[in-house]
């Protein structure tokens, strides 16, 4: 069978329990679009993006995360999709169109490691606002860029992701046994280094969001802004610059705890046969090319995730792995 085509990420939909504060957060520091307010949600989205959201704030009881989502190219893929999943006996829940203001027809999906995965293929468009640099607020956050999730064994997931749904691994982490262990993974669909971040972890979690920012100054900005406004513990670890894809990084979390990261600077991924780069875990130069360790948060913390059929938290797995790297313990 065909893999479906994938586009990109598409948008993420946070668990948040207090939408003002949220909102404060996201569109008066960081400078996010609000699309849409609708009932107990907000619909946002980054300054260039022109469908109708990439960022949901939903009201909950709870932080977590209700779906993160990928953009394919027609109604076909969400029917072949569909198919995939139910010969794999995974539970699957169609979105009826307007179910999620903004969205057409949608298709979710528990993957195997029990991330809930949405499937569109039409959103309401909107004006993009690239080139009105008059509205830019914030560290001027242009896009939905990737999501980055823990699940307990890595190996079996990559295998989904790469050989049933068609991504393309771009960097990995492996152990030192011998033979090595796959630890981490970062594959694309779009022509940058990745669409989705696979790493072994507690999990199913989410471990972050990643957005787009247009220039090195701009990871700066955002920390400049938020020191300003009195809100400088809401920077967990950054700036700095990633090994694995050459990124320059600032990793935040929201009000409920919700982290997401701040990018920009990677690379090309457009040549298919390109090969994928290897990373040992123990690299210091891995997660930080300049070698500063992450902090333990950054490990051990993440966002619970919801089972698309009850909406509940789904319960979580301990890592099949070490869950980090020597120099962090």
């Amino acid at each position: 069978m065909n893999a479906p085509n994938i586009l990109r990420a598409g948008h993420i939909a946070f668990r948040v329990t207090d939408l003002g504060r949220a909102r404060a957060f996201y569109v008066d520091l960081l400078g996010f679009v609000e699309t849409e307010a609708a009932g107990d949600a907000l619909f946002l989205r980054g300054l260039e993006e022109v469908d109708h959201h990439s960022l949901v704030l939903l009201r909950a009881a709870s932080a977590g995360v209700s779906h993160l989502a990928f953009k394919v190219a027609s109604d076909g893929d969400l029917d072949h999709l569909e198919a995939i999943a139910r010969t794999a006996d995974l539970p699957v829940r169609w979105v009826d169109e307007g179910e999620e203001p903004g969205m057409g027809r949608g298709l979710r999906v528990q993957d195997p490691a029990g991330l809930p995965i949405e499937f569109y293929a039409s959103a309401a468009r909107v004006d993009g606002l690239l080139q009105r640099f008059d509205l830019y607020r914030g560290p001027h956050i242009m896009r939905i860029d990737h999501f980055n999730c823990q699940v307990p064994e890595i190996e079996p997931l990559h295998e989904w992701y790469t050989k049933t749904w068609g991504f393309r691994c771009s960097e990995y982490t492996e152990t030192e046994d011998s033979p090595p262990r796959l630890w981490a993974a970062w594959l694309h669909r779009k022509s940058n280094v990745h669409d989705l971040a696979l790493m072994n972890g507690i999990g199913p979690r989410l471990h972050h969001a990643g957005f787009w920012l247009p220039e090195t100054i701009n990871v700066i900005r955002a920390c400049d802004i938020l020191a300003g406004a009195g809100m400088h513990a809401t920077i967990e670890r950054g700036p700095g610059r990633h090994g694995i894809s050459n990124a320059l990084f600032v990793y935040l979390r929201d009000p409920d705890g919700n982290r997401i990261e701040l990018y920009t600077g990677d690379y090309l991924t457009s040549d298919h046969d390109r090969p994928p780069i290897r990373w040992s875990i123990n690299d210091p130069r891995r997660q930080t090319f300049w070698g500063h360790a992450a902090p333990r948060s950054w490990f051990d913390e993440a966002s619970n995730v919801e089972d698309i059929l009850t909406r509940e938290l789904r319960p979580t797995r301990a890592a099949g792995l070490p869950d980090r790297p020597q120099s962090v313990t």
